[in-house]
């Protein structure tokens, strides 16, 4: 799996590890929701047994083995200019232009 990003969203992932280091999930949320899934970006503070590391850029984002599969083996992350979100898509596919990203490395030591 590969994922593209340009320099604006290079800028906004750096902005949200605000310095500290983590992982970029990119998974599909299916807690409270009665749905496939919404997908999501989380911020880990370590990958599960389960994650396959993609390596982009100076980032790393994991994505669950079992999901992966569900996606494109090429999708573009693309942050929003005018809202806090991103784009998820492929040449074949838009999966959200919705992507939020929240940070659970400190939620996991709670």
């Amino acid at each position: 799996m590969n994922i593209l990003i340009d320099s604006y969203t290079d800028e906004k992932l750096a902005q949200s590890l605000a310095g500290r280091p983590g992982f970029f999930k990119l998974f599909y949320d299916t807690e409270d929701c009665g749905c496939n899934g919404v997908l999501a970006i989380e911020i880990l503070e370590q990958p599960l047994d389960t994650d396959i590391k993609v390596t982009v850029e100076k980032f790393t984002f994991l994505v669950d083995r079992q999901q992966e599969s569900l996606f494109d083996n090429v999708l573009k992350l693309e942050a929003d200019r005018a809202y806090p979100s991103f784009k998820v898509s492929s040449d074949s596919a838009l999966y959200s232009t919705n992507v939020r990203i929240r940070d659970a490395r400190d939620s996991a030591a709670k």
